[in-house]
């Protein structure tokens, strides 16, 4: 699978400049994540960075591409100064592990995020953050390799460590539902608007994320 994006030399840059990008957009600008990784795609930043550009990855810093980002994807102009710190937060390392699996893996990260939504990777933080890439790598392996055998909801769940009557118990969406939802006979895409909160908060993701 290992087919590496672009030339080396240039991934501990691209890492950097995408750690700070998200930790910028998140922490500085206020978008969440979520919000911020969809104009990242919708801008076509993420094409630069999956060739490693180096007007991208080594011309700019973070701060300058995400208002970059946001600027291509949506009317709004970013004034704030930049702001890139020491004590790196959990967007600036699921930035930096993130730019290094997509040139390992040599995926698109509209592909990566198709198996594994990129809010769902702060629940890897506290576990990996300080274990060695490759680590990194053979989860995000083993999850994009069995994520398209299961259901979005089923996925989200698994991640949340979460039971189906667990989950029942704690979103108030009916088992039933749920596990109708999971098996494929019930189209969670045409369920109520709260029935797709009630389930997103419970797990601590998007109701967007929910129905990817």
């Amino acid at each position: 699978m290992k087919c590496c994006a672009y030339d080396e030399m240039y991934l501990p840059l691209a890492q950097r400049v995408m750690g700070d990008m998200f930790d910028y957009a998140v922490n500085t600008i206020g978008l969440t994540l979520r919000a911020f990784y969809d104009m990242f795609m919708v801008s076509g930043m993420n094409s630069q960075f999956e060739i490693g550009n180096p007007t991208y990855v080594a011309g700019k810093n973070g701060c300058e591409v995400a208002r970059e980002v946001i600027e291509r994807s949506s009317d709004r102009r970013i004034e704030m100064e930049d702001v890139m710190y020491l004590d790196k937060s959990r967007e600036y390392w699921i930035g930096w592990a993130l730019a290094y699996y997509q040139w390992i893996s040599g995926m698109s990260f509209k592909s990566i995020d198709e198996h594994v939504p990129v809010d769902m990777l702060y629940g890897m933080y506290d576990t990996l953050h300080e274990a060695d890439i490759s680590l990194f790598v053979e989860i995000m392996d083993e999850k994009c390799k069995t994520s398209g055998e299961e259901s979005a909801l089923k996925r989200l769940r698994m991640y949340a460590e979460l039971s189906q009557k667990a989950l029942a118990e704690k979103s108030g969406v009916p088992l039933r539902q749920i596990q109708l939802f999971e098996q494929g006979q019930r189209d969670i895409h045409k369920t109520q608007g709260a029935t797709l909160y009630q389930l997103s908060k419970a797990l601590g993701c998007s109701m967007e994320t929910l129905i990817r």
